[in-house]
């Protein structure tokens, strides 16, 4: 088995986030959501665990960081191309999503950015590999 990776995030409104990540064309693992939990389907190998606060403070004996105040972590994706970065950023903040920073472009990197409505931040970032090569 290869190893996989559950990022786990603190959401307020379970339904919600189902909806905004549904909105920008993720699935979710019905096997492993239910009315505390759903299981976001980034790729293979690569979830994310959207809890429900009271159930992800069962994780954790420290404070739940409140995302819309402070950064606990920035997610990063990394995808195809520039397009696909602008497809999955414009359609983030149009349906719940908010602005974050403004658009990064560093040589052959380019990347934006929102807050998901809980707060948590996530990039969307392209890199030109044939311009790491050699």
């Amino acid at each position: 088995m290869s190893t996989q990776i559950f990022v786990n995030l603190p959401v307020q409104d379970l339904p919600r986030s189902k909806a905004f990540f549904g909105g920008l064309g993720f699935s979710f693992d019905e096997r492993f959501t239910d009315d505390n939990a759903a299981c976001l389907v980034i790729g293979e190998g690569i979830f994310a665990m959207l809890l429900v606060e009271p159930f992800f403070r069962q994780f954790t004996k420290k404070e739940v960081a409140d995302a819309t105040k402070s950064t606990e972590a920035i997610v990063c994706l990394g995808v195809e191309s520039r397009e696909r970065v602008d497809e999955l950023a414009d359609t983030a903040l149009a349906t719940g999503g908010f602005p974050s920073n403004e658009p990064m472009e560093q040589g052959p990197m380019y990347g934006r950015s929102f807050q998901d409505p809980d707060g948590h931040l996530w990039e969307v970032v392209y890199m030109d590999e044939a311009a790491f090569q050699g």
